[in-house]
């Protein structure tokens, strides 16, 4: 079943619905035109089901719609940015080369 991803603006995070149920979040500081994404969990009982990476790729995209770069914090967006070089784009600049990143750009 796809997660249904949401904006919460309000408490600054991206969340992870199953139906009606919340399994998971995405929390950032908005620094106007970036964003600092500083942690992801997911409901342990709902863990190991991909739901982490579908919550990151929903909150790049919403970021990629609201026009803003990311600077990730957070490990497991780090990861995932790795795994999906797609989204270097999106990485601010000067943070690029923090992520090992920097030569996948260049490709």
């Amino acid at each position: 079943m796809q997660l249904d991803i949401r904006h919460n603006e309000t408490k600054q995070r991206y969340e992870a619905y199953q139906g009606e149920q919340l399994v998971g979040h995405l929390d950032y500081e908005d620094l106007g035109n970036a964003a600092l994404l500083t942690h992801t969990e997911i409901d342990p009982e709902s863990g190991g089901q991909g739901y982490g990476s579908e919550l990151v790729t929903g909150a790049l995209e919403g970021f990629r719609q609201q026009g803003k770069l990311i600077v990730p914090q957070c490990a497991f967006v780090t990861s995932f940015l790795q795994k999906n070089p797609e989204y270097l784009e999106l990485v601010h600049p000067n943070q690029r080369g923090q992520l090992g990143m920097e030569e996948r750009e260049n490709r």
